[in-house]
């Protein structure tokens, strides 16, 4: 019998109800004038919510096809570049800049802490003259990790250097600050399935100006990832190979109730949910694995206590109480369990997780006491989120409503 499930996982994210609807309207002409204004109009509030007005491209691919499409279009073989890594998604960069045969050199961070701008600054130092690095690449959110690098400051630096910058903002985009032409940033990624709130399917890059001019000199392959046919096509209303018309449509949806929420509350939102997340797990002993300083607002990571096997309790919040959240990746797989809130997630998801995982915590003969990870996650969330008013005046969308429309 089907139950409903408290999908908790970073990505793919709920994808509410509005939204699920339109993915299933009738197909159109993926060459006709209705797809053009619609990815038009897409194109338009992507701009708007990644704050740039360079040229936004949208893929047909997962996110890791943005980040090799971001690699293939600025670099050429035998390329020097940096890549920062401090979780599962900098070893991605790192591998598809050695498949493609770019010099990648890594500058590997403790798991759990932040990139830091001196850091960068020191390892910037080092690649001066005509035989430096020509580009930097990051994460601004770490999803295998929990970690929110510093990419305000970090983007300072860079900027001071001359280099490309290239960021993935895959699961940060929607979720945290981002000022893509503010912060000078060249390449950016994201992509439909997090913190949009749509079906996984679309990924979308943005290009600077600066970008274009690396992608002139550009000899790697590509073909299905070339990005300079995808401006191209988009300049006719259209691109280059058939896209995922239900996902465009989704995402469409998507943007347009993010809109009636606002990015600003939208961030504030992610921000006193990641909060509440972090004080109920705290409220049960249970370490938090990224340093307070640097907190995800779109993923908190926690190791499981000392005697639980990661995977069983991951499981047993699955199969017995119906929520599903991540483990640990790559060189922490096992070792962690990570929940996402990130997308149209709302305080009653959080709550209905620390329910499930005090339950959970209980099956394993933990001393938890009944609604004790609840409580301190509305307490920390009553301490931050704005409250409502009385007085009937309309306003914007509360924080803890906005994903009520499933």
């Amino acid at each position: 019998m089907y139950r409903p499930q408290n999908l908790r996982i970073p990505g793919p994210t709920v994808v509410p109800q509005a939204v699920l609807a339109a993915s299933a309207r009738p197909m159109i002409n993926h060459r006709g004038p209705e797809f053009a204004a619609l990815l038009a109009a897409l194109t338009r509030a992507l701009q708007d919510f990644l704050r740039t007005q360079g040229d936004v491209l949208t893929l047909t691919a997962s996110g890791s096809g943005a980040m090799e499409a971001a690699i293939a279009n600025t670099l050429s073989r035998g390329d020097k570049v940096l890549v920062f890594i401090n979780g599962a998604f900098g070893e991605r960069f790192y591998a598809i800049c050695k498949a493609y045969g770019v010099e990648a050199r890594r500058i590997d961070v403790t798991l759990g802490r932040a990139v830091e701008p001196d850091l960068v600054r020191d390892e910037l130092a080092k690649e001066k003259g005509r035989d430096g690095a020509k580009a930097v690449l990051i994460q601004h959110n770490e999803t295998s990790t929990g970690v929110l690098n510093p990419l305000k400051e970090i983007s300072e630096v860079v900027r001071d250097s001359g280099k490309l910058f290239i960021v993935d903002s895959v699961s940060g985009a929607g979720a945290a600050e981002l000022e893509i032409d503010e912060w000078g940033i060249d390449v950016c990624m994201t992509a439909s399935q997090k913190a949009w709130g749509a079906p996984p399917g679309v990924s979308i890059v943005t290009m600077s100006e600066r970008a274009w001019k690396f992608y002139e000199k550009s000899d790697l392959p590509k073909s299905y990832f070339d990005l300079a046919a995808a401006k191209a096509a988009l300049e006719k209303g259209s691109t280059p190979a058939t896209p995922a018309v239900s996902v465009y449509i989704a995402l469409q949806e998507a943007l347009r109730l993010m809109a009636e929420e606002g990015l600003e509350a939208i961030l504030r939102r992610h921000l006193n949910l990641a909060r509440a997340t972090r004080r109920g797990l705290q409220a049960l002993n249970l370490p938090l694995f990224a340093d307070e300083a640097h907190a995800s607002p779109a993923v908190t990571a926690f190791r499981p206590p000392t005697r639980v096997d990661a995977r069983n309790l991951i499981r047993v919040l699955r199969d017995d109480y119906d929520t599903i959240v991540a483990g640990g990746q790559g060189k922490l797989d096992g070792q962690l369990v990570r929940v996402g809130h990130l997308g149209f997630v709302t305080l009653q998801d959080i709550l209905n997780f620390f329910s499930a995982l005090e339950l959970a915590l209980r099956d394993f003969n933990q001393p938890i006491e009944p609604g004790q990870a609840i409580a301190a996650a509305l307490r920390a969330y009553a301490e931050s989120a704005p409250q409502p008013t009385r007085s009937g005046a309309r306003g914007g969308a509360r924080p803890d409503t906005v994903g009520s429309r499933r």
